[in-house]
């Protein structure tokens, strides 16, 4: 390893290390580390229905006016919500570091956060989740929605402090080919105090979208299946996975619908003919890399996010339908779960990832989030036990595994 690589290394762990909740953002992809501190300017909202559609002229105008004032960090960080009436949270931040990827011994052990126990309470509980999944199957057998994805949620609390830049570190540690983050998100209500204070933090496998130059990448993963520890079994289940045909079928949906929201963009757009299979620590999944050439610099990483913004691999198939569902089955509003976050410049370069396998933290709780997709020949149980596996990317970081008390 080259001194440069060496150095580069250092400073990443450094920049991990400098995280602090409530005045920081951390965003760690294989390739690059990036800690911002502090705000120079929030990205306005505006509300209206088309509030999503018009973040990126926003984002704009933001780091144009922070340009012009001799600011010299003309980049916006931070999260956008799964639903686009809500308020995005983007920041100018006041300071901002890069540097290489994060590397780790990963024989070491992961720490505990904080020596506290947990106690669980599932929403909605596994029974009324299965409920929920045969809700959608009907949906689809009597119209046209082809594809729901559900979520459940698990609310985690502790009598102390929850160490969130420990969490954060296991988090990088365990998931180095993931895109690891941490984003302060306002108080709950305009009146709450510090005590309000609030953290999304998680570590995604999926890469919505990348801008570099006229280069542009997208990495949708959709068909997923539980890792398992006996290496023989683990690799049976890749097998399956990547022959299965209900699997098959929801990746397809998800690739025809990214690729024809980023076709407009692009002067070319290579879209793979079958999809390969990548692997957390809890999970394989089906992956496509679809890779593009823009067809004008001015269109920006955020313009292509929103554009793509919900993919059927976090909504569903047809878009307003899948939402609807949601909206219906679900028994609470997801906020910034399965939306996006990440980064773009004032050049319009930028990264960001599908905000899953996350938490929103706030002081000494945590609410953990997981869904399935949800197509014709799901089986309700089978879908409940790939959202179990999917919780145990943060469970495992927080040191827990298996071993949470749920509470009655």
């Amino acid at each position: 390893m080259t001194e440069s690589a060496m150095a580069q290394r250092t400073l990443a762990a450094q920049l991990l290390e400098g995280y602090e909740a409530g005045s920081s953002f951390f965003f760690a992809s294989p390739k690059r580390t990036l800690l911002a501190r502090g705000t120079f300017a929030t990205v306005p909202h505006p509300g209206g229905a088309n509030a999503l559609a018009r973040l990126p002229e926003r984002v704009a105008a933001v780091l144009n006016d922070a340009r012009e004032a001799a600011h010299d960090i003309p980049v916006a960080v931070g999260a956008v919500p799964f639903d686009g009436s809500v308020p995005a949270q983007l920041v100018v931040p006041m300071t901002i570091q890069r540097a290489g990827p994060l590397a780790f011994d990963m024989a070491a052990p992961v720490s505990r956060p904080s020596s506290a126990r947990y106690t669980v309470r599932p929403v909605p509980e596994p029974s009324a989740y299965l409920h929920g999944v045969e809700r959608a199957l009907e949906l689809m057998q009597s119209g046209p929605l082809r594809k729901v994805v559900l979520s459940r949620s698990l609310h985690l609390s502790a009598a102390t402090p929850i160490d969130l830049r420990q969490l954060l570190c296991n988090l990088a540690q365990r998931n180095p080919s993931g895109y690891t983050f941490a984003v302060d998100l306002p108080p709950r209500s305009a009146s709450a105090t510090g005590g309000g204070r609030r953290t999304l933090i998680g570590a995604s496998p999926e890469l919505l979208v990348s801008r570099s130059g006229l280069q542009v990448l997208a990495n949708p993963l959709a068909g997923s299946a539980p890792r398992s520890a006996d290496p023989i079994e683990d690799q049976a289940r890749a097998a399956a996975l990547l022959a299965s045909p209900k699997d098959l079928h929801e990746h397809a949906v998800v690739i025809d619908a990214v690729a024809e929201a980023l076709r407009p963009y692009c002067k070319t757009l290579e879209v793979p003919s079958k999809p390969s299979l990548v692997n957390t620590a809890t999970m394989w999944h089906l992956s496509s890399r679809i890779s593009g050439e823009l067809l004008d610099p001015s269109i920006s990483s955020l313009t292509l996010a929103v554009a793509m913004h919900p993919t059927p691999a976090v909504c569903g198939y047809p878009t307003e339908l899948a939402h609807a569902a949601i909206t219906k089955i679900e028994p609470f509003e997801r906020g910034y779960y399965t939306g996006t976050v990440g980064w773009c410049d004032a050049n319009g370069d930028g990264q960001w990832a599908v905000t899953i396998r996350c938490a929103e933290a706030d002081e000494s709780t945590l609410r953990l989030f997981a869904g399935a997709g949800i197509v014709v020949g799901s089986k309700p149980e089978s879908e409940l036990a790939e959202t179990e596996a999917k919780f145990r990317t943060m469970l495992q970081a927080m040191g827990l595994g298996q071993g949470v008390e749920v509470q009655p």
